[in-house]
Formats: C-alpha cells, structure tokens, sequence
C-alpha cells in the first residue's frame, strides 16, 4: 500500500528533530531522513561523531548505511535524502557511491561543504534542491558554535 508522500517541509523537520538529538548529546547538530519512494522514511540519524569516537560517524554515512540494510541493496537511486546542512566531501562522496536520487539541504556550509568542490562530487543523476528551513537548520548551527565559545571561554 503506497504511503502518502509528504512535503520536502516535512521531510526536512524530521530531520530537524534529529539535528536537536544530536545536540542534546553534545554532538553538531547535524540531522537526517532517508525517504524511499513510497514516502516511507526507512533511516533516520544524526551525527555520533563524540559517542562513538569515529570522525567518520556523520549523520549521512549512518542514514547511508540503515537505508542500504533496509532496501537489501548498496544503491539509494530511487530514495531522497533530507539533511539539515550540507554534506562534506566524505558524505559526498559516499553519496555517489550510493547513487542517492535526490539530495534535499537546509544550510549551506561555506566551509566544509561539498559544494566548494563542485556538484560534481555527486553522481551525475542526483537532483540537489537545497535552501529548505534554511533558518532553522543555520539557527540550531550558530546556537551550537556559540554555546560551544562559551564553554571554552570560561575553562
């Protein structure tokens, strides 16, 4: 039975939802949702970097990982991935490989973002729409870095 596809606002606040776990555990507020094409979510993360002392713990890499185990296969080309801030070269890369279909991101991330790379990072039939609750996903990333100045300013 086909599920009803939900909105890319949606999606995206579902993510948001797992960004605000992720700093509730001291980790970047980094979140996302894998979507299948009946509109199912079938993997939901967020960043475990500091839990699982694993640089390479991001929020898409684990989402990449669930989502394969969960459709039995290594190619997303028919799912969308919704994260809250733009993917690093590593997710990027990883990305590729997976073959995702659609990439949906919040906030833009100048500094480590994929896009200072080019699109190309991507494989060449993935669609990227970026700019969804861009707001929120760049509030909860300033809130972070803020809190986290804090902290070492007064240690």
């Amino acid at each position: 039975m086909p599920l009803h596809i939900q909105s890319d606002d949606y999606y995206m606040d579902q993510a948001l939802i797992q960004a605000e776990k992720a700093l509730e555990q001291g980790e970047v507020p980094v979140g996302c949702v894998l979507v299948a094409p009946n509109g199912m979510i079938i993997a939901k993360s967020h960043n475990q970097t500091e839990m699982l002392n694993d640089v390479t713990a991001h929020a898409e890499m684990i989402a990449i990982t669930a989502g394969s185990d969960h459709i039995g296969g290594k190619y997303l080309s028919q799912c969308t991935l919704y994260v809250t801030l733009e993917p690093c070269p590593m997710c990027a890369a990883a990305l590729r490989w997976a073959q995702i279909g659609k990439l949906v991101y919040g906030a833009e991330d100048a500094k480590n973002g994929y896009m200072r790379f080019g699109n190309e990072m991507l494989h060449p039939k993935t669609k990227v729409l970026f700019g969804i609750r861009q707001d929120r996903c760049e509030q909860l990333m300033k809130d972070f870095f803020q809190q986290l100045r804090l902290k070492k300013g007064s240690s």
